[in-house]
């Protein structure tokens, strides 16, 4: 109902949790005391064994510890390996989240905000002792007042709990976030790949034509299957441009000269910049190892964790956490 995801008749409709089979609970998956939680670096979703991906293409892996390594990309995928069952991302033991009390808030630490050049180098450094820091180009701790793209108050970073999250303060053009690690899209999600905007929307399954009543068959075009997604590029207005429809068993290459969908006009994008995988009923955005990286739109409190990279309007800020 909500993702266009086809569901079976055997799981609860008023909350109640179907398990898996062959799956552990939650706490004896990643040892997780009794009164406390456990969540994902990168989504903030719990993290859990249910549903391995591959840390690199996305794919999805018959079984945690499957096999050495990923069938798709050959990337190495260790048997202790835990994933987040809503990003995919690997929760290794490098990148193990610690264990927080609910309603515990973090004081200690620093959080350092570097403002990036175009090449990528530092220029500024803007060092926040406080809980809070919120970004603007005429209010907030910190102020770009020559950034036309930036609202007047534009983004805020904060601790919430153990979390270091950025929350959009409903600004004109949005604060975007750049994926480490592949990202299941989810109905509405917003990415920028080079200098476009691209929207992702969850069609659902078509239902059968009803038959015409003189048995008349009815012509169209041949595709290879049922469309339950799309991808949109819009205009800076909001208003849809080029789309290109998303089905099962289909990968889609972006990228400025090669792939399914160019965009030869955009020189911040990169030859081959970004895949959208086809996973089951799911798709998975992967950087194709692009100079740019790919964002994402923050909706709600967006985690993030050190060396993450922030784009608010023409500002590219990178995230330093130092105890």
């Amino acid at each position: 109902m909500d993702c266009g995801k086809p569901m079976d008749g055997s799981a609860g409709l008023k909350g109640e949790v179907t398990a898996i089979p062959g799956t552990r609970p939650l706490a004896a998956a990643v040892g997780v005391a009794a009164g406390e939680s456990l969540t994902c670096p990168f989504c903030g979703a719990r993290a859990t064994r249910a549903r391995p991906f591959c840390p690199h293409c996305g794919r999805r892996l018959s079984a945690p510890g499957s096999g050495p390594s990923c069938a798709r990309c050959g990337s190495p995928v260790g048997t202790a390996t835990r994933f987040c069952a809503t990003c995919g991302a690997p929760v290794g033991d490098a990148g193990l989240p610690r264990r927080v009390s609910p309603g515990a808030p973090r004081t200690a630490g620093t959080i350092t905000l570097v403002l990036l050049d175009d090449a990528g180098t530092p220029t500024q450094r803007f060092e926040r002792a406080g809980p809070d820091t919120t970004i603007g180009r005429q209010d907030g701790d910190i102020r770009f007042p020559d950034d036309v793209f930036l609202s007047p108050l534009h983004a805020k970073i904060s601790w919430e709990e153990d979390t270091l999250v950025v929350r959009d303060l409903g600004s004109r053009n949005g604060t975007w976030v750049f994926l480490e690690a592949p990202h299941r899209l989810l109905d509405g999600d917003l990415l920028l790949i080079g200098s476009q905007v691209i929207r992702f929307r969850r069609l659902g399954y078509p239902g059968p034509h009803p038959p015409d009543a003189d048995a008349t068959r009815r012509m169209g075009s041949l595709i290879p299957s049922a469309d339950i997604a799309s991808l949109t590029q819009l205009r800076s207005d909001g208003s849809a441009r080029d789309v290109i429809q998303l089905s099962p068993g289909r990968d889609v290459m972006i990228g400025r000269e090669q792939g399914d969908w160019i965009f030869p006009y955009d020189p911040s994008m990169s030859a081959r910049h970004a895949v959208v995988r086809s996973e089951d009923a799911d798709f998975v955005v992967v950087d194709a190892d692009s100079r740019n990286g790919v964002a994402l739109a923050a909706r709600g409190d967006m985690p993030l964790r050190h060396n993450s990279r922030i784009l608010v309007g023409d500002k590219l800020l990178r995230v330093e956490l130092s105890a």
